[in-house]
């Protein structure tokens, strides 16, 4: 239950990034939903809402990966114990952050916001940034070679056509 609770409160910063800050974001500059007016705004809804369901179950998939495998949480201060490879992290080594990315692109083109763009591409530079320099050489002190060989072959943020798997080289 303790671990459940702690995972629970590992997403405090997803649901901040995908949802408090968006919302303050549209009522701030008020924004409203795309009009559904021809064939090209449909579509942009469409993939709008794909974006967010996608990016969604990547956060809920990431979160539970954790949770269950790593036996730690999303957040900084209560990491996994064990390299979570398995999975959406055998395709690309960040899918939570790319999950939160897809829901606020999402947004992005559901409300047709430069604002909510602005707010997409920030989140991306500082967690590219976070990652690099603090994130994966941590990673690598606390995993050692586990972590190295998995970094040479899984990418960062475009995901893999096929799934890697620990032993593959």
């Amino acid at each position: 239950m303790r671990l459940f609770i702690r995972a629970l409160f590992s997403l405090v910063l997803p649901v901040t990034i995908a949802i408090i800050i968006p919302v303050l974001v549209i009522l701030g500059f008020n924004n409203h939903l795309l009009a559904f007016d021809s064939a090209l705004s449909g579509a942009v809804l469409a993939i709008g809402t794909f974006l967010i369901v996608l990016g969604l179950g990547f956060v809920i998939y990431t979160n539970h990966a954790f949770f269950r495998i790593g036996k730690g949480t999303l957040a900084p201060w209560d990491p996994p114990k064990k390299l979570v490879v398995a999975g959406a992290y055998g395709y690309v080594r960040n899918p939570m952050i790319s999950g939160v990315l897809m829901i606020v692109l999402g947004e992005t083109l559901i409300f047709a916001s430069i604002e909510l763009f602005i707010l997409f591409f920030l989140f991306f530079i500082v967690n590219h940034v976070y990652f690099v320099y603090s994130e994966e050489p941590g990673l690598e002190k606390r995993f050692g070679n586990d972590y190295i060989v998995y970094k040479k072959n899984v990418p960062r943020w475009i995901p893999r056509l096929k799934p890697w798997k620990m032993g593959e080289w």
